[in-house]
């Protein structure tokens, strides 16, 4: 019987050890975790526009339709003549759809107080590699007026992007992730701590931005941009 007892004893013992002992091992795990710092990693870099998408509108307005729409195709073959002299080629200029409008069609307006029924509109899209190309002729369009083109202001103008974003990003990220570890060495250093490994990471979204803020003038209006990320990484403190 007494034998029983302390055995027993013995089980209730080590039961009562390894209750204390468990909950203070995942305290310790649980305080571990929280010893851990969140940094931001920044990466720059300057790129230059690989693609121009110049839409050029054009217009016509007049009482007989036909003469109308001969006028419209005329501005059309001297604005291409125009392209084709400064060297951009068939294939990168493209032909709109041509709309019409009749302002007789608005039943509420006055015939008498309207100085043209028929209005056509056109647009060309030049969409091309040759950035420079474009940047130095998009000025000269102007000069077609002389030549009896009417530009329609809305819609008209010049978007450069970049495309290479992709062949890009490894090296971004990289550095961005290298620059977030020198801030995170600096933090551990100061705090007298040593950085471990990454518990989570953030690559962040890549922006597009231009190279040089410029009034009135955004992104896709400027050669030169700026790409950016900024990478989010949590590590460890040892």
């Amino acid at each position: 019987m007494t034998s029983k007892m302390a055995l027993v004893g013995t089980i209730l013992a080590c039961g009562i050890s390894l209750g204390g002992f468990f909950p203070g091992y995942y305290y310790y795990k649980t305080h571990f975790d929280m010893r851990t710092v969140t940094v931001k990693g920044l990466a720059e870099k300057d790129v230059k526009a690989d693609l121009a998408v110049w839409n050029i509108r054009f217009q016509s307005t007049g009482n007989v339709l036909a003469t109308t729409k001969k006028d419209i195709e005329a501005q059309e073959q001297t604005i291409k003549s125009f392209l084709q002299k400064a060297g951009f080629s068939d294939d990168e200029i493209i032909v709109q759809g041509l709309t019409m409008q009749d302002a007789y069609a608005d039943a509420y307006r006055d015939r008498n107080s309207i100085p043209s029924r028929y209005t056509l509109n056109q647009t060309l899209t030049v969409r091309t590699d040759k950035v420079d190309l474009v940047n130095s002729f998009y000025p000269q369009i102007g000069d077609l007026v002389s030549k009896g083109v009417s530009f329609n202001t809305y819609g008209n103008g010049v978007s450069y992007l970049f495309t290479g974003l992709n062949n890009i990003k490894p090296s971004m990220l990289k550095q961005a992730t290298q620059n977030a570890r020198q801030a995170a060495d600096e933090f551990a250093q100061n705090s007298h701590s040593k950085v471990g490994k990454i518990r989570s990471a953030n690559q962040g979204v890549f922006s597009i931005l231009p190279r040089e803020e410029i009034p009135d003038q955004g992104e896709r209006e400027q050669i030169n941009k700026k790409v950016r990320v900024v990478s989010t990484v949590e590590y460890y403190l040892d």
